[in-house]
């Protein structure tokens, strides 16, 4: 378990903040000069109204994203109603906690922050390696954590508007991974749509 959360610890910084009108979801695009970056995903639609980042190993993260989209098509399904964000994070939190308990198997290192809005309102909620679930406001996760949360904690308030949520973003990427604004990766769920959408270079600018 140590292990995995130092795999974490050694991630991107990613961040989550539940603003006014929605909730943004947020990390580094990698800048390797013949990498393309858009082949690494980070940001993940889990779907329509939910997404997810992840900070650690990203292969961990890309199979545990896949078998909770495949969870929620399922719910949608079945109960003819979009999956609540908490049971999104539980799918998650369960199998994560799974991997822990047998031997022979290693927890996931990998901590995923899950952002959506459902019928009870906005909600960021993070899955560690041992699969424990906690609810924010705003959380970072990875390498700039540290300094990332200090920020929030001192900046962070309830009528954060869209465009102080992306502001603050590029504060904290800049002062955490000294890295340019362009080369940050971002998502939105807002209110009014409940709609998942990845913000482009310009917006972002």
């Amino acid at each position: 378990m140590e292990y995995a959360k130092e795999a974490v610890k050694r991630g991107a910084t990613a961040l989550g903040i539940v603003y006014k009108d929605g909730v943004l979801l947020a990390t580094v695009k990698p800048t390797a000069k013949l990498m393309v970056s858009e082949s690494i995903e980070k940001i993940f639609q889990i779907d329509e109204h939910v997404g997810a980042v992840a900070s650690g190993l990203l292969a961990d993260a890309r199979i545990l994203i896949n078998q909770t989209r495949v969870r929620a098509q399922v719910h949608r399904i079945t109960y003819e109603e979009p999956i609540d964000v908490w049971n999104v994070a539980r799918v998650i939190g369960d199998r994560m906690q799974l991997s822990t308990l047998y031997a022979g198997l290693r927890p996931y290192g990998v901590t995923i922050l899950i952002g959506g809005i459902d019928k009870t309102g906005k909600h960021l909620i993070e899955s560690d390696p041992s699969g424990m679930l906690y609810e924010w406001k705003a959380y970072a996760i990875g390498r700039g954590s540290t300094i990332a949360n200090k920020i929030l904690a001192q900046k962070w308030k309830e009528d954060l508007t869209e465009k102080e949520a992306i502001k603050l973003v590029g504060e904290i990427i800049e002062k955490t991974e000294k890295e340019k604004k362009s080369s940050i990766d971002m998502a939105v769920i807002r209110e009014a749509d409940k709609k998942f959408r990845k913000l482009s270079e310009k917006e972002i600018k």
